[in-house]
């Protein structure tokens, strides 16, 4: 009746990888990370999913906890690309 309750088509867009200045990121980017206290990283993509690992300590975390919540952009800042 009047498409009252139809399901609504669930669209979930992830946020586009972009730094703090808004330059694209790819796979092999160095960056410097401004949480969890990583340091300088490097941009991975580990079974389907980007994660930073940091080049002093090896810890890794995903692109997903490293997002703005005010800019959808994530929370480093380029420095170069291999």
């Amino acid at each position: 009746m009047f498409g009252l309750f139809k399901k609504k088509e669930k669209k979930d867009k992830l946020p586009q990888l972009l730094d703090l200045n808004s330059e694209p990121l790819q796979e092999g980017d160095i960056v410097e990370a401004l949480r969890y206290e990583l340091g300088k990283c490097r941009l991975l993509r580990v079974n389907e999913e980007y994660i930073y690992e940091s080049l002093d300590s090896g810890k890794q975390v995903s692109w997903l906890k490293m997002i703005d919540a005010s800019t959808d952009n994530q929370k480093v800042k380029k420095t170069k690309h291999n």
